[in-house]
């Protein structure tokens, strides 16, 4: 697992773990992205690992650069946090003035390769009415799975019914992938990320 300099310095050290209970417009996962210059050293960008999105395509974290993105790691199966998590991510979405809504890009990333296959995830799409415009879902490798959340500063485990007990943080990267803000725990008053993105997403 490789480490990123300022990244493992600047990730968070503690985060509270929460259990869970047992042709449309070109997708943004498609777009080229529009990028100027190198990324710096605090970029997650700079991660080498590949990733499928829930509409099979092969894609480098790299290739989410270009917009503020807001980030989160899940898995479809949760019944508690997990939906949650979405929701405030979903209500950030809504809550970004209409000009600015196509100039902010979503993430999910799951926690579980096994079950949360690219065709899962597109189902997980469909079922959550995630646009294919403004949200990438990303089915990763363990290895590299690993490597993104402790770029993130967050943590999950497995356990024996194939729950996962995880960190439950939404995190904010500005265009060249540098964390930006991190909004922790569910429920969360959302004004702090909504303000960033609108900073963000008018430069």
């Amino acid at each position: 697992m490789k480490c990123y300099s300022q990244l493992c310095v600047t990730a968070v050290a503690v985060v509270a773990l929460v259990g869970c209970a047992t042709r449309p417009p070109t997708p943004v996962c498609c777009v080229k992205p529009e990028t100027s210059g190198a990324f710096t050293d605090r970029s997650l960008y700079q991660t080498e690992s590949n990733w499928t999105t829930d509409q099979q395509k092969q894609i480098k974290l790299s290739h989410l650069a270009g917009y503020p993105q807001v980030v989160a790691m899940f898995f479809a199966n949760c019944q508690f946090a997990c939906p949650i998590i979405v929701n405030d991510m979903q209500r950030i979405e809504a809550a970004l003035p209409a000009v600015l809504r196509d100039r902010v890009r979503f993430a999910l990333v799951t926690f579980d390769p096994q079950r949360d296959t690219p065709a899962a995830l597109a189902q997980y799409r469909q079922a959550h009415k995630l646009s294919l415009e403004g949200w990438t879902l990303l089915h990763g490798q363990p290895d590299d799975i690993l490597e993104l959340a402790l770029l993130l500063g967050l943590k999950f485990k497995a356990d024996a019914n194939g729950q996962f007990s995880h960190s439950n943080v939404i995190t904010i990267l500005n265009a060249q992938g540098e964390i930006v803000h991190q909004q922790i725990g569910m429920n969360q008053d959302i004004r702090e990320s909504v303000r960033l993105l609108q900073e963000l997403g008018a430069k």
